[in-house]
């Protein structure tokens, strides 16, 4: 599970990224960022109903990218607000095709240092 300062929980901060952040894309992945105030980097998660129906569904997927980015976090550069936002066909990939997906995107944005 993710730290509590780790996770971006308010609506006006996700309208924020939205709204200032820059994008980027993979397959079945898409990630706004913006630059924050604070020391840590903050992450949230979407799931959209319009492509994952079921709730069950729309969760398993929160989590597994959550634990992902968990993992990940060490290695990832302070003071952004990231969201991401699931497309259709996740939900096919497996827990290690996305973590390689979700790896290349944060190489993309400039977030992941190895």
């Amino acid at each position: 599970m993710l730290l509590r300062a780790n996770r971006l929980r308010k609506k006006r901060d996700f309208e924020k990224v939205f709204k200032e952040g820059r994008g980027f894309q993979e397959k079945f992945l898409f990630l706004k960022l913006r630059e924050n105030e604070k020391e840590e980097t903050r992450i949230g998660f979407v799931i959209p109903k319009k492509y994952f129906k079921k709730a069950v569904l729309r969760n398993k997927l929160k989590r597994r990218l959550r634990e992902q980015v968990r993992k990940k976090l060490p290695q990832m550069k302070k003071g952004y607000d990231i969201v991401m936002v699931g497309r259709e066909g996740l939900e096919k990939m497996d827990f290690w095709e996305t973590d390689e997906m979700l790896e290349r995107l944060l190489f993309k944005a400039g977030v992941f240092t190895k």
